[in-house]
């Protein structure tokens, strides 16, 4: 499961039996007085009947819920010293040949449309080629990545045999209430298809740090290692989320785990089901801040709530609407977002081509204004370029800086330059920590333009390459010998 800063996360459950011995007779008394008899079991309609049991939830609900199995075969380097014929004399000749190193990923996935459509998390299939679905009944069929989305850390996949499959309904995310019953579903620790039971214990939690959009439903249902990509159940046998991350320092379950909410998967799988390669979501056209109370309070606000308005692009969609610098938004379409994670949920969850109506404060006083949700533009184009040769970038791509592509990489507080979008694994970019979003602006005091300014500066030899890097809002510049 993926990781929490500094901690472990994932999601299993290990279970306990205990036993208590009774008299012989006083079993047979008490197995006589408990054993029900048979008859027909329904979906819990109220608090009371789901106390009795949660098996008419499960048994709609587990059907839909599948293992995932992904993996990549990577091709090991031949070893040269068996060129040499005095190490094939004593060695043979099999010993040089290229070797292979599997690896291998584990997790769960929901069936949510009839023709083979599963989502699952998109750090269990990272990085892999090969992907096998184990369905409910014993079934092993292979499937397709369909589309990635690391902004969510979701992914679609494809079933590529077999039709008609059981689906699990969609919830509604938005819903909830802290308190609410809820079941998770998965494979912890490969043991086989597993349910846990909890509440939810928090709604719109941010500032976790796992993903782009961080608003998270927390819950005490135990979630381990494995359980990353299966789902989070309400009592209509109905997923409210997909089960992603859970902080702990052992490794195990310590009642704290987080899923993403199903609102937002609904947008990933329109996505996939319109033939997309990647999810394109409204563009706010501003840099927002977290208020802090010293800024609130300077701003005239009571409270520290809301996400303000540092930046704007003069075209984007947040000025046409008449924002401006120092308002702080603090609802979208009537539902409150207390900082900019919760602002950036609220519009990515919306569909492209209507209005959004933002509740904005300006000089202590709220106004709504109407804002179009269009996708961020793609100008200029992205003009990928991957690098060659003797240069530090060499096995690195980058693309021009668009508000499209600073919206996918995160790219902050750098408006020039070419940003890498790619690094290939073991390339002389990786092993010099060059880092995916990083922008490169200028090269022995030179400024970037575009990808083939790059291109042509880095296709020269040179005795040193100073370079000016953006990464994280922050700019350094660094020498490395040529």
């Amino acid at each position: 499961m993926r990781p929490f800063p500094r901690f472990v996360i994932v999601g299993a459950s290990i279970c306990l039996v205990g036993a208590i011995f009774l008299p012989r007779t006083a079993t047979k008394m008490a197995l006589a007085q408990t054993t029900p008899t048979p008859q027909e079991r329904v979906i819990p309609q109220s608090r009371a009947d789901a106390i009795l049991s949660f098996a008419p939830v499960v048994k709609k609900a587990q059907p839909a819920v599948v293992n995932v199995f992904a993996s990549r075969v990577d091709r090991m380097p031949a070893n040269p010293f068996f060129d040499d014929p005095i190490f094939r004399r004593f060695f043979g000749e099999g010993g040089g040949q290229p070797g292979r190193n599997i690896a291998q990923s584990l997790g769960s996935g929901v069936i949510v449309d009839a023709s083979g459509l599963v989502v699952t998390n998109h750090h269990v299939i990272e990085g892999m080629t090969d992907v096998k679905v184990s369905l409910a009944d014993k079934r092993e069929i292979p499937a397709k990545i369909l589309l990635r989305d690391p902004r969510t850390d979701l992914a679609v996949l494809k079933l590529t045999e077999g039709g008609n499959f059981p689906v699990m309904e969609l919830g509604d995310s938005d819903a909830l209430e802290v308190g609410d019953l809820v079941l998770a579903i998965g494979n912890p620790f490969a043991v086989g298809q597993t349910v846990t039971q909890g509440i939810v214990s928090a709604l719109a939690r941010t500032q976790v740090g796992i993903s782009d959009y961080g608003f998270f439903i927390q819950t005490d249902a135990a979630i381990n290692p494995g359980n990353s990509g299966g789902p989070l159940v309400d009592m209509n046998g109905r997923m409210i989320g997909v089960n992603s991350a859970i902080f702990s320092k052992s490794g195990g379950s310590v009642g704290i785990g987080f899923a993403i909410p199903v609102n937002m998967v609904k947008i990933v799988v329109a996505a996939a089901k319109s033939g997309g390669k990647q999810v394109r979501r409204p563009w706010l056209g501003a840099t927002l801040q977290t208020l802090s109370q010293e800024i609130a309070e300077s701003l005239g606000l009571e409270r520290p709530t809301g996400a303000l308005l540092a930046d704007l692009d003069p075209k984007g969609p947040a000025a046409e609407a008449g924002l401006k610098r120092g308002d702080v938004i603090v609802s979208v379409d009537g539902q409150i977002a207390d900082d900019p994670e919760a602002v950036g949920y609220r519009l990515a969850t919306k569909p492209l081509g209507g209005v959004a109506s933002l509740g904005v404060l300006r000089g202590g006083k709220k106004i709504v204004a109407p804002m179009k949700l269009v996708a961020a533009p793609e100008i200029p184009p992205r003009d990928p370029v991957k690098l060659k040769g003797q240069n530090p970038f060499a096995g690195a791509t980058f693309e021009n800086i668009s508000p499209a592509v600073a919206e996918e990489l995160s790219v902050q507080g750098v408006a020039t330059g070419v940003v890498a979008a790619e690094i290939e694994d073991g390339s002389v970019a990786q092993r010099l920590n060059l880092q995916k979003g990083d922008v490169i602006i200028a090269i022995n005091d030179k400024k970037i333009g575009n990808t083939r300014d790059l291109e042509q500066i880095t296709s020269a030899k040179s005795y040193y390459w100073k370079i000016t890097v953006g990464r994280g809002g922050q700019v350094f510049t660094t020498v490395i010998g040529g």
